[in-house]
């Protein structure tokens, strides 16, 4: 039985988000093709970010160059990060461990049957990284070019002066980190696993 493991991977920056509709498209997927699952690595943080500071990411790795694994599968190649320098290097050390990468949303894989490298895959691959690339560079140059074009006009970008979340809100929308503290967590764990700032764990801690 070919034996999978499933990596998931949503924004830190945007709190709404949740990889469990990741993680489910790939489960169900894992059943057609009668696949085994034998682990599943998620995490929220940027695509952004390098390699080395995505702990689910190394930890993935490191599991799958020790368990004989036969494909890592992701939703779409954002998953596996938005630069593509930080994606190909990925890339390269599955192919060097003869372990293909699937890719649902464009069924590919980037290693044929015989576990060689699919060239026209790591080609298409290679490109689709690099417009992801350009788009989130034009992106973040949009929005910096319309937060300073509205605060010529006179416009101000931020909180109202004196505004304060309330301590019911902020538990609302910490439950995750205020669980974590209660259990007796340091900050700086709790940060790892959750992304959110010392300083904000510092503000849930003291209204706990």
């Amino acid at each position: 039985m070919i034996k999978t493991v499933i990596y998931a991977r949503v924004s830190s920056t945007n709190g709404t988000q949740d990889y469990t509709r990741q993680v489910n498209d790939l489960t169900e997927l894992v059943a057609r093709m009668n696949w085994s699952v034998e682990e599943v690595f998620a995490e929220k943080i940027s695509g952004a970010k390098k390699n080395c500071d995505r702990k689910a990411l190394s930890d993935m790795i490191t599991f799958v160059q020790s368990h004989k694994i036969d494909k890592v599968l992701i939703t779409e190649l954002s998953r596996l990060g938005r630069d593509t320098l930080q994606v190909l290097e990925t890339l390269e050390i599955l192919n060097g461990e003869r372990i293909s990468v699937y890719i649902q949303n464009y069924n590919i894989e980037t290693l044929n049957e015989d576990k060689t490298v699919n060239p026209m895959s790591q080609f298409l691959i290679t490109i689709l990284a690099e417009v992801a690339r350009m788009e989130r560079k034009t992106i973040r140059e949009r929005v910096a070019s319309g937060y300073k074009n509205y605060r010529e006009a006179g416009g101000k970008v931020g909180r109202k002066q004196g505004y304060i979340k309330s301590v019911e809100i902020m538990r609302e929308q910490y439950a995750k980190e205020t669980q974590l503290l209660k259990k007796g967590y340091s900050l700086r764990n709790i940060a790892a696993i959750t992304s959110t700032s010392i300083n904000t764990l510092r503000k849930i801690k003291a209204m706990i």
